[in-house]
């Protein structure tokens, strides 16, 4: 990785590995003074002050990959007081599901994601709504925000891919078909838009567009999110690393899936709390709170 992006031909590196795999390359890149098209979302979760404090002495621009930061970026364009933004959540394939249906779902049902094509465990982050509340983490690092200006709503179409809000009332919002394609393309090729044969969206195939509230106490992991950025410190490294071996459990069959939210904050309430963690700490924090979510596996309580 250190010899490609310091090679003098690379102008962009695209950090898309998955969980907090995606760190060390991240800021490998960044300290070679490449630009980053970030889809590896835990990079901003665990470190996001680290990591912006290092692109900023760097001088290296940060453009997000992720749909819904993508459309952040784009209706920021032309403006940036930003009163409030909004990411739609779909709801995933449980949206409107009960704890007496969630307690007996199986991985099979929680891998069938009704807009998205996405790997296994990005698609069971989706089931739990914990992909929204890292992607609450992460644009608060990206767009320099408090969580009390970024809302949670559930779009289950999947169009409006996120929306701004400005201080003067008005808001903007990116729309288009849930495909992943679009938001990589404009994160290497800004400031550019390029032209490409994707499909179009037709206003008519989508006569109504709705929203939702996400439902906070049945899909409890969004709350564990914005609870993990309000303590900030390490928290949301644990967060992130409890997240990571409950997902790896669940797909085993070893863990129910709505103890996924339990062993998360059992882990996060048991590991020590750092509140100005370097680098080091973050990965003795990953590996002390994978070591912990793993023994309770098997002792976690709903």
């Amino acid at each position: 990785m250190l010899e490609i992006v310091s090679d003098s031909n690379v102008d962009i590196v695209l950090s898309a590995l998955v969980g907090f795999a995606g760190l060390a390359p991240t800021v490998t890149a960044i300290e070679n003074g490449k630009d980053i098209a970030l889809a590896n979302k835990e990079t901003l979760v665990v470190a996001g002050e680290i990591i912006m404090n290092l692109a900023k002495k760097h001088q290296v621009n940060i453009y997000p990959v992720d749909s819904e930061h993508s459309a952040i970026f784009q209706c920021l364009e032309t403006g940036n007081a930003i009163e409030k933004i909004y990411l739609t959540a779909s709801g995933g394939p449980f949206r409107g599901k009960d704890r007496t249906f969630l307690s007996t779902v199986k991985k099979e049902q929680a891998l069938k994601h009704p807009n998205w094509e996405m790997g296994a465990k990005i698609t069971i982050d989706s089931a739990t709504l914990m992909n929204k509340g890292l992607e609450v983490i992460e644009a608060k690092w990206l767009f320099n925000l408090q969580a009390n200006q970024i809302d949670v709503i559930v779009h289950p179409q999947s169009i409006i891919h996120s929306i701004v809000q400005f201080q003067d009332g008005s808001m903007k919002a990116q729309l288009g078909l849930p495909d992943m394609k679009l938001p990589i393309q404009y994160a290497l090729s800004y400031p550019n838009r390029l032209h490409n044969s994707f499909k179009r969206f037709n206003f008519l195939d989508y006569p109504q567009l709705s929203f939702e509230q996400p439902d906070k106490s049945t899909f409890h992991c969004l709350t564990l999110a914005y609870q993990a950025m309000e303590k900030g410190g390490n928290v949301p490294c644990i967060l992130n690393a409890a997240n990571e071996i409950a997902v790896a459990a669940f797909l085993k069959d070893e863990l129910a899936f709505l103890s996924i939210p339990a062993l998360i904050e059992q882990t996060m309430e048991a590991v020590n709390f750092i509140g100005q963690p370097s680098i080091a700490d973050l990965l003795a924090t990953d590996e002390n709170s994978r070591d912990l979510a793993k023994r309770l596996v098997d002792k976690v309580s709903i």
